[in-house]
């Protein structure tokens, strides 16, 4: 039996193994007569001598297979310094393998730092559209200045992308860090929103709840299609992870909502993460690897900021009991246990212990402590989030003290609302001194058009003093980082429910890098 190690399995996979001096290209399938880039392209991971350029060929794609051949299919691309291509400096040549859903990541190197870059991709007599990503600064280079999108929760039942298209008329942005959520796994019309009393989807997924591997596949083409989403992704590099429901709504661990064995859900997650890597403009260290996927990262822009990517669903002690019933075995909300898992909280202590002028710990689900309404069904703290496993948070919490850290910003999503505030130093005590600022994005479309106060939501401003802003409209979030301050804008859409919403800046907030808190900015 012959035995492949990983590395040979990643350069099979990237097309750039080459045997007998031929080109590994030469006896693949015909490239398809009809348009295969109908879902667009994309770029992440950015770094000082490139980023990754992704797209996925499919010419009908919610068929099986995306209405190709399963055979693999050649791709060419080129990445130039102007738009018009006429200052080409790298080219070469992929294959779009059946294996991985004929997605195709190609890992540039070679480019300049601190520069912007247009890339495109050809299949046969079919070219996709233009991207155009930034590589980040040389590392010691002091930039003035990075600007980060912010955004996730895109539900496709519950409204239309609009936010998306006014993110990709921002103006120059470094990158986009999207914390996951970016597909829905449940079935046509389940998560339907009551409009008047009667249930609404302003557009249905297609199927049933997803388990396979092909069910994830069709359930990313379908939300891939979206024009709004691929002008976004065309105009700067995204920085993603993922969070519940790229798998299932909840899941931690090895276990899911439903009270699955582990090995039957350790099936689903491993399609369900595969379909993920195949699908987002992640580098080769994000490979699936025996049903896991190392998504936790670094990516640094000079000496002004270091994002720390992480992971807070893989690793996790398992699930946390909320109110009602649970369906599945849970642990007591405040049982000691992990979001991170050691070797991850580990990661994380050694790379904030490395000088920078900012420290973004970009991430799923949030880390402040919340009281929600008495009202909530499952009880006024969320055990889905760090406050589900308080300990984990005091040990993050000691991780930021014990390195004298005053340059912490956190960036979450998961709960639809923006949120602004900060991490209180002490349990239980939410007016102790802060650690680090957290700014919650709301969601894309998840949740339809929102609302600024959420009914049943009086007085809990008042029970909340770390938390300067909550509001339930749609939109998504942009940073200005410069050395001397940050500033966050918090975009809101006034509707998603039809075409046409119009977007606005609910508020401004600096932060400074001397001290943990939220300025507001006129």
């Amino acid at each position: 039996m012959t035995i492949f190690d990983k590395r040979e399995l990643l350069r099979a996979v990237a097309g750039l193994t080459v045997a007998g001096g031929l080109s590994p290209l030469a006896a693949l399938a015909q490239p398809p007569k009809e348009d295969p880039f109908t879902l667009g392209v994309a770029a992440g991971d950015p770094a000082p001598d490139g980023f990754v350029i992704w797209t996925r060929l499919a010419t009908r794609p919610l068929e099986y297979g995306g209405g190709l051949p399963m055979r693999a299919i050649p791709v060419r691309w080129e990445v130039a310094e102007d738009e018009g291509f006429g200052r080409v400096v790298l080219s070469g040549e992929a294959v779009a393998r059946p294996e991985l859903g004929h997605a195709v990541h190609v890992e540039l190197a070679g480019l300049r730092p601190a520069a912007r870059y247009w890339y495109r991709f050809h299949a046969g007599q079919a070219s996709s559209r233009i991207g155009r990503a930034r590589t980040t600064p040389a590392p010691g280079a002091a930039p003035g200045q990075v600007r980060l999108g912010v955004a996730g929760c895109q539900h496709y039942e519950q409204g239309l992308y609009t936010a998306y298209a006014h993110l990709a008329a921002e103006g120059e942005l470094d990158a986009v860090f999207h914390y996951g959520d970016y597909i829905y796994e449940g079935r046509s019309g389940v998560a339907c929103l009551p409009i008047n009393g009667d249930k609404t989807c302003f557009r249905q997924h297609a199927g049933d709840e997803i388990y396979s591997l092909d069910d994830y596949r069709r359930r990313y083409a379908q939300y891939k299609t979206d024009p709004d989403l691929q002008a976004a992704h065309a105009v700067a590099a995204f920085i993603p992870t993922f969070d519940d429901h790229e798998v299932d709504n909840n899941w931690a661990g090895r276990a899911d909502q439903d009270g699955a064995p582990p090995e039957i859900f350790a099936l689903r997650r491993a399609a369900a993460l595969q379909a993920w890597y195949e699908n987002m403009p992640v580098r080769r260290a994000q490979f699936p690897d025996r049903g896991a996927i190392v998504a936790h990262r670094r990516i640094q822009y000079g000496d002004l900021l270091r994002i720390h990517v992480l992971d807070t669903r893989q690793h996790r002690s398992g699930l946390v009991c909320g109110g009602g019933k649970p369906t599945a075995p849970c642990e007591p909300i405040g049982t000691p246990g992990s979001m991170l898992g050691a070797a991850q909280e580990a990661w994380l202590a050694r790379g904030l212990a490395q000088p920078t002028r900012w420290n973004l710990l970009a991430q799923q689900v949030m880390v402040m402590p919340f009281l929600y309404p008495a009202s909530r069904p499952s009880g006024r703290a969320n055990e889905d989030s760090w406050s589900g496993r308080p300990d984990a948070r005091q040990r993050l919490i000691r991780a930021i003290q014990d390195r004298g850290l005053t340059n912490v910003v956190i960036s979450t999503g998961d709960v639809h609302k923006h949120h602004a505030g900060v991490v209180p130093s002490r349990e239980g005590a939410l007016d102790s001194p802060p650690v680090a600022t957290e700014f919650v994005s709301t969601s894309i479309s998840s949740g339809g058009d929102g609302y600024d106060m959420p009914p049943g939501w009086e007085g809990v401003a008042a029970d909340n003093p770390q938390c300067r802003l909550s509001n339930g409209r749609r939109g998504y979030q942009v940073f200005d980082i410069r050395p001397d301050a940050w500033t966050t804008d918090l975009r809101v859409i006034d509707k998603v429910s039809a075409p046409g919403g119009r977007v606005s800046t609910l508020a401004r907030f600096v932060v400074e890098p001397g001290r943990p808190g939220l300025h507001v900015s006129r």
